[in-house]
């Protein structure tokens, strides 16, 4: 992975409209993305996280409104002119049968390379640097679909690493991975923003690993925004009750200093545990 640092995108929805057939998902939706940060976009299950990336990544056309890249409408731009600035990973993306790792992470490289163009050394560099950067290169020769889930999800990490954008939309990246994968990850794009300034946002279930790893959080419900900010501001008892429908306490993550969410359910509290020794 390079050291050099991208230029600085603006990424805005501004009046979005997005639903599908008779259902609306968002009737008038206004976001700014900070750029050259984190962002974690989190909320209840169908909430239209996932249809807020699709759109950014003009894969869903609004029924109203615009995504602005750099003050530019995305659904107008051309696809390879997107492409070189944004890219996307989506959730549970699906690969050719019988496709090599080291043929889908070089199918990253596809918006920079032009008609009858050849491979290039740069694109030999940026396939190597994704592979290694997600510890998948002992895995080039493999066929995809001979993976574990886990490794599967790092493979199309390294495509969208390969591909180079500035802005980066990832849904649910750490799908399938066990804790320790899960932190590996989140530590990757975390170097990726930091060394390279590049802008991810990712939609993200686990609120702590959220809060921990994003400068920006976005909290979706209702068909619109609830709340965005820092961690420290969004994550907050009443945010959460609001948005999930979880009661809960919010303590200080003695390992990051950011928010810590503790949820409460009826079983196995301290009150739950003094009413059994009672009975």
């Amino acid at each position: 992975m390079t050291s050099s640092q991208t230029g600085p995108h603006t990424l805005t929805t501004e009046d979005l409209a997005l639903g599908y057939g008779d259902r609306e998902v968002f009737a008038a939706l206004d976001l700014d993305v900070p750029s050259g940060r984190i962002t974690a976009i989190v909320g209840a299950n169908a909430c239209g996280k996932s249809t807020l990336l699709r759109s950014m990544s003009r894969l869903l056309t609004p029924r109203r409104g615009h995504v602005l890249l750099d003050g530019r409408q995305v659904h107008r731009m051309p696809a390879k002119a997107l492409a070189r600035t944004l890219g996307l990973l989506p959730q549970s993306p699906i690969a050719p049968e019988g496709i090599t790792v080291a043929d889908l992470v070089g199918r990253g490289r596809h918006p920079h390379q032009r008609l009858l163009s050849r491979w290039s050394k740069e694109d030999d560099v940026a396939v190597a640097a994704a592979l290694d950067a997600t510890a998948t290169a002992d895995l080039a020769d493999r066929p995809v679909d001979e993976l574990s889930g886990g490794q599967r999800q790092r493979v199309w990490i390294a495509m969208a690493l390969a591909q180079q954008t500035d802005v980066l939309l990832l849904d649910e990246p750490t799908t399938f991975l066990d804790v320790s994968h899960q932190i590996e990850v989140l530590d990757l794009l975390t170097d990726l923003n930091r060394q390279r300034g590049t802008t991810i946002v990712m939609v993200l279930h686990d609120l702590n690993l959220a809060a921990r790893y994003a400068d920006h959080l976005v909290a979706l419900a209702g068909g619109g925004l609830h709340a965005a900010g820092a961690p420290g501001e969004v994550l907050t008892a009443e945010c959460v009750r609001a948005v999930f429908g979880l009661d809960s306490e919010i303590i200080v993550d003695p390992v990051s200093g950011r928010p810590l969410m503790l949820p409460l359910g009826r079983h196995h509290t301290l009150d739950d545990a003094r009413e059994r020794h009672r009975t």
